[in-house]
This record gives C-alpha cells, structure tokens and sequence, in this order.
C-alpha cells in the first residue's frame, strides 16, 4: 500500500507543471551561469594575451619565452577560479548548501595561512616579480647588499651569481628594492689626461677623428667628446662617452682606453705623469742652488 501511494506521489510530481517549470528555469539559469562564465574567461585570456604580447615586444627572445609562460599561468589560475565559483553556483541550482563548503574551505585556507606565513609572502612576492617582468634571468641586479647576474627565479626564491662567483639564494619576500642594470642601454665614460704641456684642443680634435673608426660589437652609437672635464694641478681631463649594450659598459670602457692610448701615442701626445727631479750637489758639498 505505501509502495502504491509513493508510486502515485511520483507520478503526480512528475506530470505537475509546477514541476517541469521549475525544471525549465533551472536549465535556463544554469545555462546562462556557464554562458556568462565562459565569456568572463574568454575576455580575461584575452586581456592577458594582449598585455604579454605588448610586454614581449620590449624584451629579448628569452624573456619572451619567459612572458609567455607566465601568461599562461595567469590564464590557468583564472581558468581554475573561474571554472570553480562556475560549479559552486550550479551546485546552488540542485540545492546543495554552499555555506558549510566555504566555511570549512575557510577554515583550511586560514590553518594554512597561519602556519606558513612566510611562504606564503614568498610565494606572493615571486608571483608578481614574474608577472611584473622587474628583472629576467640573465639580467644584472642589485638587491639590497646583494649584485650580480640572475640565474634562476623561482615563485620561493632568487638566486643570484655574483661577479666573484658567490652564489646568493634571496627568498622573495625579502626582495624589498631592486635596481635592474639590464633593461636599458648603458653609458660608457672615460677621462682622458691630458698634459698642460700639449695642445688640448689640438688633442681633443685627433682624438674625435680617430674615435670615427673605434669599432665595438657592444657599441650602439659611435664614441663621443664631450670635451674638457675637469682641470687639475698638472693635467687636463678631456671626457669621451659611448652608449653600449646594458651591462657592458666596463668592457667598452676599457676597449676605449687601449684605443685612445694607441692614438695619444701615435701622434705624439704624452700624457701626464710623475717627474722625478734629481739635485746635484756642487764640489764644495753647498745646496743644490750653489750657495
């Protein structure tokens, strides 16, 4: 008899209309969630793929490759987000109790957060280093005390090799400033002395025609001369600059050195130097003025 009666419960449920237009309601709000959902996705990917393509554009080939990746962990992450609070509002649809869910998800994720803080700061830290592309691998940093050339980032750590061969590991979350000497070309300078003896324009002339024919693989623009420095007690400091690759200035600096060295000397130019002045002293054993 209960069995009959539960029989004719279900028959009525399922021939009400009441019924089958809830039912229709549900599809259609379910629908539009995964609609609406999917089209948030799409729009964020794009986003993404817009600002790492406009952020590749300015780096090298590496650092692309490095971009790309980052993109598409950005695009994962948001994929997964989306895709969950998607499931959460059908869930919602079929009646499920979302509340005890978030709750004990809260729970786990506070439990997490308090018992490794600084991980997680780490972690947080080297996501937007990545993200923000504020230094590559490869390229010459300076962190705090720490400066050298970087060799691997992690979403925990930094290493750096500095250019006497230390090795620093820096956890992300400590990398409060940094100065990145790779982004930009660099400027190459030197002081050219040259003697109150010799004609400094003169020098100044031989040395902006030779310089025409410097030839560098690091150069971007040819050497320029600024002209006179700076003027000291016994000499004459004539300032030439170059722009060169980031981080190659001290190898231009001292090609430059060598060159000019060769010119000076070519044309006769000295340069100044110490003098040593020896006194002789006269037969009657006087001072050296013969008194």
């Amino acid at each position: 008899m209960d069995i009959q009666a539960y029989y004719k419960d279900v028959a009525a449920w399922m021939t009400s209309e009441t019924t089958w237009e809830g039912f229709g309601q549900s599809v259609l709000r379910i629908a539009l969630i995964i609609i609406i959902g999917q089209v948030i996705i799409w729009t964020a990917n794009k986003t993404i793929d817009r600002v790492v393509l406009n952020r590749s554009e300015s780096r090298m080939v590496l650092q692309t490759r490095r971009m790309t990746t980052v993109g598409k962990l950005v695009k994962n992450m948001i994929s997964y987000a989306g895709y969950f609070i998607i499931g959460m509002l059908v869930l919602d649809e079929f009646g499920v109790q979302l509340a005890p869910l978030l709750a004990g998800a809260g729970v786990i994720g506070l439990a997490i957060g308090f018992g490794a803080q600084s991980l997680v700061k780490d972690i947080i830290t080297g996501f937007f280093i990545i993200f923000e592309d504020q230094f590559a691998v490869g390229d010459v940093i300076q962190t705090g005390n720490f400066k050298g050339t970087v060799e691997v980032i992690g979403l925990r750590a930094t290493r750096i090799l500095s250019w006497t061969g230390e090795v620093h590991i820096i956890p992300n979350g400590m990398i409060n400033e940094v100065t990145n000497f790779s982004m930009h070309n660099s400027i190459a300078f030197i002081d050219v002395s040259i003697g109150y003896e010799e004609d400094a324009e003169k020098a100044i002339v031989i040395i902006r025609r030779e310089l025409e024919r410097f030839e560098n693989d690091n150069l971007v623009k040819p050497p320029e001369v600024l002209g006179i420095q700076t003027m000291l007690s016994t000499e004459v400091k004539v300032r030439v600059t170059a722009e060169c690759l980031p981080n190659t200035q001290a190898i231009v600096a001292r090609a430059l050195n060598a060159y000019i060295k060769k010119v000076l000397d070519g044309h006769g130019i000295d340069i100044p130097y110490p003098r040593m002045v020896t006194y002789h002293r006269n037969e009657r054993g006087g001072d050296p003025n013969g008194a």
